[in-house]
């Protein structure tokens, strides 16, 4: 947003969450900056009147699949741009999510993927969209690279020296280890998913093997480079083994997106990396690979963002559940999907209710619902101070 457009208003009657504790009061925002954070009713009688509903940090998304959703909605059938572009950007503000990495992924074998084809329109329409303020949220780029495919550094041409390039993960979706370590797990996401038969995911996993050994190496090395040489963050997939971590973290990875065993999990800590786990991975009670359950390595202490994976209401889901569980405070559940997401991606300025960050802000109301069950809502949403939903 330009400075003439950002906000100034006053947030009254709201329990704030504040980076260690939850109290009533309220914030005023001037300039789309935080400007005071007070404890008890707003002095001033002119606001937003939360009625009691909790105030919480704008949520920081740093993988989403979601706007890839939007542009494949079913497989091979392709949406315009711009279309799916704002249902994604609504979807996620809706979600809570006022700072969205938009997760693209670069190379794939497979000629009818959406990851196999360029991404230089979706880039265009992001900026096209941005510059005439369509968008709700602040949108950055989160390139996935699928190391075995052969296109994959072409396919990351358009994104080279991108000022919204924040983040590069580096993935290897090989059946038979990290994520698919389990083929017959891998065969059902492929046949359902991406609708192939069986003939076909048969053929994939042949040729996987030969890919894997002929460009998994010389492309994980350029990719290793090319963050190091633009102060790129980088990131770790579906690490499983000690190896796997410690590679990464000899990379320079700065975190490890979805360990798929609490023995990686474990590891990454040990060498100061991230954890990165899926919000429907808490909501669920598991993973849908059937890996490790992000609300163990929480109750071990070693979880440390949260992401919407493939669901953006599964966010504020996965903090609610694990609060009512017992595992994390609120604030602390609140800041796996708001500060440190905010902190690892280079984003100092917002990511908590604090004088000076940005007024990005959320409304949310907890309610009762049958069998004593509790579900979160988002009635609000400002970004730098400014009321976008």
């Amino acid at each position: 947003m330009s400075q003439a457009m950002l906000g100034s208003a006053v947030f009254k009657n709201a329990r704030l969450v504040l980076p260690t504790e939850v109290v009533q009061g309220s914030v005023a925002a001037q300039g789309g900056r935080i400007h005071s954070v007070d404890q008890g009713p707003a002095s001033d009688a002119q606001g937003w009147d939360l009625e009691g509903d909790y105030l919480m940090p704008g949520f920081v998304e740093m993988h989403t699949d979601n706007f890839e959703r939007h542009l494949m909605p079913r497989p091979k059938v392709q949406w315009a741009e711009m279309p799916a572009l704002i249902a994604h950007d609504a979807e996620v503000t809706a979600a809570g999510i006022t700072t969205v990495f938009d997760a693209l992924g670069v190379g794939d074998a497979d000629p009818d993927s959406l990851r196999g084809s360029t991404w230089d329109t979706v880039i265009s329409t992001i900026e096209q969209c941005t510059q005439q303020n369509l968008l709700r949220a602040d949108h950055h780029l989160h390139v996935r690279c699928e190391l075995p495919a052969p296109n994959t550094i072409d396919l990351f041409k358009p994104f080279q020296g991108h000022p919204r390039l924040s983040l590069i993960s580096l993935m290897d979706h090989t059946p038979g280890q990290r994520q698919w370590e389990n083929i017959e797990v891998a065969r059902v996401y492929y046949t359902g998913k991406k609708g192939w038969s069986n003939e076909k995911f048969e053929r994939q996993v042949a040729l996987s093997a030969e890919l894997q050994d002929r460009y998994a190496q010389p492309h994980r090395a350029y990719f290793v480079d090319y963050c190091r040489s633009h102060g790129i963050a980088l990131a770790s997939h579906d690490d499983t083994t000690v190896a796997h971590v410690e590679q990464a973290h000899a990379e320079g990875a700065s975190m490890s997106e979805f360990p798929t065993t609490l023995l990686a999990a474990r590891t990454a800590h040990t060498h100061g990396l991230l954890n990165v786990m899926g919000g429907p991975n808490v909501v669920r009670g598991g993973s849908h690979s059937g890996n490790v359950a992000a609300s163990e390595l929480a109750r071990h202490g070693l979880l440390d963002i949260l992401s919407s994976d493939y669901v953006p209401g599964s966010m504020l889901s996965a903090v609610l559940r694990l609060v009512d569980d017992g595992i994390l405070t609120l604030p602390q559940a609140v800041a796996t999907v708001s500060h440190n997401p905010a902190q690892a991606t280079g984003l100092k300025d917002r990511g908590q209710i604090a004088q000076g960050l940005r007024a990005d802000l959320i409304q949310v109301r907890v309610v009762e619902m049958a069998q004593g069950q509790r579900h979160a809502v988002v009635r609000a949403v400002w970004r730098e101070g400014i009321r976008v939903l």
